[in-house]
């Protein structure tokens, strides 16, 4: 059976012929639909790919912005007191009376605080002090005094972007505070001696640490620095006042602690026990004994103990012991002996710590 094929007659409108909005290539050529949805679609990803790398440029920009602000310690937040830690820095903590930071108390309860404190995040939350001390010691003293947690329970801080090598947080610190006051020589031998009982510090000799945190001072002070480091290692324990120390005196003092044997344990028998004393009481003292006072009477003359002797040239002893928590730096000197050890010590049974000390004790007997 054959197909039989029909044929129909289509009559067409007369006149131009209808133009479809179809397209044109590039030529000018009409597209069909399938090729205009076609082109369409790639010109449409070209802008979306060309918008997300514009929007990955400025992100990018944006992250690195924000690092440079957090290494700048430009990025404040209130962050709460008992989730700063003060223990990554040996500071300048001086006993006794802080004058300055009452004053600084009375500043910050009437006005509030007006430079943050900087810190580095710690882990599990924690953020580690590296710079502001006495600001955070004002804020904790009047959460104490007050007992209000929503106004001095938290404090401004800088958040800074963990990195900076120990040695450049001590230059900060000691550059925080010799732009603070008129830091004191004593003070300045105390951050030197606090830099090289550091175990996480590579220097352990304090006369060389002083060219290191004090190396924008110029040679006679750093020579100052270093002349009372003695008067620091000695005496240190038992003044109140280190601070006031003027340089004529700790000058004229030190070297008569090197030549008089048993002086220094006679300027501590007459401070044992004087809790009470003023600064012109220990200043006086100080005074008397370095030739700058009134004379010596019979008891000031004759020692009151006299210490044991060290071998000649040799005030003290440093070496380090290897740790699981890193390397112990241990002084020994005439009637200290120091171990610094990256270790919270407050954290030991006392039980456990005084039978640990007896038998060193014991054994070195």
């Amino acid at each position: 059976m054959s197909r039989k094929r029909r044929m129909f007659d289509i009559e067409m409108p007369d006149g131009d012929a209808e133009i479809f909005p179809v397209g044109k290539d590039e030529e000018g050529a009409r597209r069909g639909p399938m090729a205009s949805a076609i082109v369409e679609t790639a010109e449409s990803t070209r802008d979306r790919a060309r918008i997300e790398a514009q929007i990955r440029q400025e992100n990018d920009a944006l992250a690195q912005e924000h690092v440079r602000l957090k290494r700048a310690g430009l990025i404040v937040d209130m962050i709460s007191l008992d989730v700063i830690d003060t223990r990554k820095l040996i500071r300048d903590r001086v006993q006794g009376a802080d004058f300055e930071l009452a004053e600084l108390i009375e500043s910050i309860r009437e006005i509030g605080l007006s430079n943050p404190i900087q810190v580095e995040p710690a882990v599990n939350g924690r953020y580690e002090l590296i710079q502001g001390w006495r600001r955070l010691s004002a804020y904790r003293q009047l959460l104490e005094e007050t007992g209000d947690a929503e106004k001095w329970g938290r404090i401004p801080a800088g958040i800074a972007a963990r990195g900076d090598q120990l040695e450049q947080l001590y230059r900060r610190m000691v550059d925080e505070n010799m732009v603070r006051k008129d830091i004191s020589f004593a003070e300045m031998a105390q951050l030197a001696l606090h830099y090289a009982m550091d175990p996480l510090t590579a220097e352990n000799d304090p006369e060389k640490a002083v060219a290191i945190l004090f190396k924008s001072a110029g040679y006679q002070k750093r020579s100052y620095i270093r002349s009372f480091i003695p008067l620091v290692e000695r005496l240190g324990d038992v003044l109140m006042y280190v601070q006031e120390i003027p340089r004529a005196l700790g000058l004229a003092l030190v070297p008569k602690l090197e030549e008089v044997p048993g002086l220094v344990a006679a300027i501590k028998a007459d401070l044992k026990d004087w809790d009470t004393r003023s600064v012109k009481d220990e200043l006086d003292i100080l005074r008397r004994y370095a030739g700058q006072g009134g004379e010596l009477g019979d008891a000031d003359k004759a020692p009151r103990q006299t210490p044991t002797a060290l071998p000649a040239g040799k005030a003290k002893t440093t070496f380090q012991i290897a740790r699981p928590q890193g390397s112990a730096k241990c002084t020994a000197a005439n009637g200290r002996l120091e171990i610094r050890l990256a270790r919270d010590f407050s954290a030991v049974d006392r039980r456990r710590l005084e039978v640990a000390v007896s038998k060193l004790l014991d054994q070195i007997d």
